[in-house]
């Protein structure tokens, strides 16, 4: 039930709604093509960006604190579990015909809700790498990959026995970002990819 009640928090089309209720458009059919903060902020300017950053990442967020209000007594990884369902919710709305977004932004929520101190780092990383680089999507991968990096080395001692779920949890995690930036790889690896800020 729980994982299910994630799901379907995770799979509230921010974006798309945003487009059609205030612009009459889907944010899916106009540049990148994704439903997500960066697609809207390029489609429909900064206001409609950060709108969508701050629901995405609350679905995320939610998520995990649901498991640990309404579900006090179920074990301790049930939190980890819908946290995960709320991205895949994301990346697979059913509300919006399983056409969503690259899960950033919830997923940010999720690390936030479940070790908020290595949170911190992944948000460094993220902008470090976009204002070097200018690559959203680098930015996003590597923030992404400083998740699993941290648990793993203990840095901030939330884990001070080295529950191997916690490290699946935070690898499957950043798997799942590769997996929904592998497009965004291949341009990388072209040099096609598209600058934030750049004029097209």
């Amino acid at each position: 039930m729980g994982v299910l009640v994630a799901y379907l928090l995770g799979s509230i089309p921010t974006a798309v709604w945003y487009g059609k209720i205030f612009h009459g458009v889907d944010v899916r059919q106009h540049g990148s093509g994704n439903a997500g903060a960066t697609n809207s902020l390029r489609t429909f300017g900064r206001k409609a960006g950060i709108i969508v950053l701050i629901i995405d990442f609350l679905k995320g967020f939610l998520a995990v604190l649901s498991a640990q209000f309404l579900f006090p007594d179920t074990e301790k990884y049930l939190p980890l579990i819908m946290g995960l369902a709320a991205v895949i919710g994301h990346l697979y709305p059913v509300f919006a015909q399983f056409r969503g977004g690259k899960g950033v932004a919830t997923a940010l929520g999720v690390i936030a809700a479940t070790f908020p101190m290595t949170v911190i780092i992944c948000m460094v990383v993220f902008f470090i790498l976009v204002f070097a680089t200018r690559y959203v999507s680098l930015g996003s991968m590597i923030g992404a990959l400083a998740f699993p990096v941290q648990i793993a080395l203990n840095v901030w001692n939330v884990n001070p026995n080295h529950d191997p779920y916690y490290i699946a949890f935070a690898s499957a995690l950043f798997l799942i970002l590769v997996f929904t930036h592998r497009h965004n790889i291949q341009r990388l690896m072209k040099g096609t990819e598209n600058k934030f800020g750049a004029k097209k």
